[in-house]
This record gives structure tokens, sequence and C-alpha cells, in this order.
């Protein structure tokens, strides 16, 4: 079957994951252990997808680097007590990847989480083997350094134009951007629709399900340019 793409790299919280308001209560949980103010919603959804010690530097400049590895762990502790039970996958998520890898594509995870997080998340979500590759922001350089795309791109022999990144984040379109890549945004988790079109995703999505019928449509489309 021809395919305009062969690669599928998706982010995880805010794309995958429904965990953004977790993530927002315990940034600002961790905030309060730390004795420093809490940010805004806007504000901490706007560092989501970053490695986390450089999120908490960049919404809290003024910490000085143990400061920032004190609130790290503050948060690495108050999130795991949140996440007792995972969050819950977006709908429809299972059934799109179950599709996906049906029809051939092959498929990873690109995240902004540290690679004992993923795991836990993946094994609970009973996702483990769905996934070529992941690639977690602690065994790699974080978003939007094109690193943790160019090593799956490598790891699956694909190349750029063949692979398209799906994500929430301004972080995520530009990485892929970064890798010469394209992306699709989503617009349900960190940043609004509005906020990242100005990134140039190839298409915007408000449900996870509108990612497969774009892809259909993309690959019929490809497939009548070929014939046209």
């Amino acid at each position: 079957m021809n395919k305009r793409y062969e690669l599928l790299i998706f982010d995880w919280d805010g794309t995958l994951a429904d965990s953004i308001g977790r993530i927002v209560l315990a940034m600002n949980s961790a905030a309060e252990r730390a004795g420093v103010a809490p940010s805004s919603d806007d504000a901490i959804k706007g560092i989501i997808g970053l490695a986390l010690g450089e999120a908490i530097a960049t919404l809290y400049p003024h910490l000085d680097t143990a400061q920032v590895e004190v609130f790290r762990q503050y948060y690495a502790e108050i999130y795991m007590a949140l996440d007792q039970e995972p969050s819950p996958l977006f709908e429809g998520v299972v059934e799109s990847l179950e599709a996906f890898r049906a029809e051939g594509y092959r498929l990873a995870v690109a995240t902004g989480k540290a690679r004992r997080g993923l795991d836990r998340v993946l094994k609970a979500n009973g996702l483990e083997g769905y996934f070529d590759i992941t690639r977690a922001a602690d065994e790699t350089r974080g978003k939007p350094h094109p690193l943790m795309l160019e090593q799956i791109l490598a790891h699956c022999r694909v190349e750029p134009q063949r692979a398209l990144m799906v994500g929430d984040s301004a972080f995520d379109l530009q990485m892929a951007s970064n890798a010469g890549m394209h992306s699709v945004a989503v617009g349900y988790g960190a940043m609004s629709l509005a906020a990242l079109s100005e990134f140039g995703p190839q298409v915007c999505i408000d449900h996870f399900s509108q990612l497969r019928e774009w892809l259909a449509a993309s690959r019929t489309h490809s497939k009548v340019g070929e014939h046209g």
C-alpha cells in the first residue's frame, strides 16, 4: 500500500493521554512546597513538552540549579501520588493506534516525560508493544531540539519527509520543523489550535480519530497524484 507517511510519532501528555490537568496541579503543588508563587494554568501549559528541569527553570528563572532540582523532586513525588492510576487515554486513541498498526504504519513516541514515567504509563495502558521505539526527555536532548526525532528516524530507517509528528504543544511542532518533518497539531491538549497553527502543521485536529481520517484522505490524494 502506498502511503505518503510511513512513520507516525506521537507526543504523550496532552496528545495520547489526558494528563494536562494533573501536570498543572502537580506543578503548583510543588511550587507551594518549594515556597514560590504558583503559576497560571496557561503559563504551565505553555511549558508542557519541555524536559522537567527546563520547564521549571522557564517558569521560575530566578531559581538556581540546586533549587530547580529540589523543585523537580517535589514535582515528581506529587505527580506520582496523583498518578497512582495513570491519566486516561483520550477517546479514540487505542482504536486508532490499532488501526494504524493494521494499516502498516510504524509508530513511535517522543515525549518530555522521563523514561521511568513513560515506561510506567505504557505498561499501565497495555501499550508496551504498540511502538517501534519510544524516546524520553532524560535520555536524549529535550524538545524542541530535533535529536529525539532524529534518533527515532534512524532506528526506523525512515526519511524525515516520510514521517509525521503529532503533538499538542509548540515544542512538538518546532521539533518536527527542526528535524525537517511535517506535523499535526491537536487542539485538545496544552495549547489551542489558534496558537499551534502559527507553527505550520499540515493539519489541525480537535479529536484524535480525525488523524486517521486525514491520513486516509492524504493517502488517496497521493495515489491520485501518482497516477494522474
